[in-house]
């Protein structure tokens, strides 16, 4: 039984109406901004949608969760705005948004149904970490775990998802700041994710309609009761 359902996306940005704009095209999305300068992207299910929250600080550090894109070219999204950052390295291409936020984007032919991809969270240190945090967020999501024979763990048949799956790969450095990307989650038991090894980082106050917490590698999520 899942403890959690994926609810929608959040994106921190010094400036959301810009960054807002850039990524609702390059998801296919439509742009929202509010009077308080906050920004919504709204697609065919109200699972597509990408809040893109003001903060002030400017990225600083490599982001540690990062988009997966699919698209036709290239070409298309340096035309939006991105940057390439690594065209030759990996089979697919590393690029930044116009904040400097680096996404990967996988070229494909024909007709492309889903423009988001995966979403990638980094783990610190080794593919057994990789599995342990992967194994927590499918026992979560009640998702199905895959250990991949490159050396990283992703969950894939994400209920309620619009994308592929979440993979969690190794990587040499440990977190240091809070993520600028992160996942938003509906729980029908708060206490039953903290028993499972969540952290309460912020509880439901009157400010915030929902509980801040970190999974067991310290990535923050937000939880929204169902009603």
């Amino acid at each position: 039984m899942a403890l959690a359902t994926f609810k929608d996306l959040c994106v921190d940005a010094v400036d959301p109406s810009a960054l807002g704009s850039f990524w609702g095209r390059v998801l296919h999305l439509d742009l929202h901004v509010d009077a308080a300068g906050d920004a919504s992207l709204t697609g065919p299910s109200a699972a597509h949608t990408v809040w893109v929250n003001k903060v002030p600080e400017p990225k600083t550090v490599k982001h540690r969760v990062h988009l997966d894109v699919n698209a036709a070219s290239v070409a298309e999204l340096e035309a939006l705005g991105a940057l390439v950052v690594d065209a030759d390295s990996f089979r697919w291409v590393v690029m930044a948004d116009p904040e400097g936020g680096e996404f990967c984007v996988f070229t494909r032919h024909g007709e492309i149904n889903r423009r988001l991809h995966e979403i990638v969270i980094d783990t610190h240190d080794s593919a057994a970490n990789s599995h342990r945090i992967a194994g927590w967020w499918a026992g979560v999501l009640d998702a199905h775990l895959v250990d991949d024979e490159r050396g990283f763990s992703y969950v894939d048949r994400i209920p309620n998802a619009p994308f592929g799956s979440l993979d969690f790969v190794p990587v040499p450095d440990p977190k240091t700041v809070k993520n600028r990307i992160h996942l938003d989650m509906t729980t029908p038991d708060l206490e039953a994710l903290v028993a499972a090894g969540a952290e309460v980082l912020r509880p439901r106050d009157a400010e915030i309609a929902w509980t801040v917490m970190a999974d067991p590698d310290g990535n923050e999520f937000c939880a929204f009761s169902p009603s």
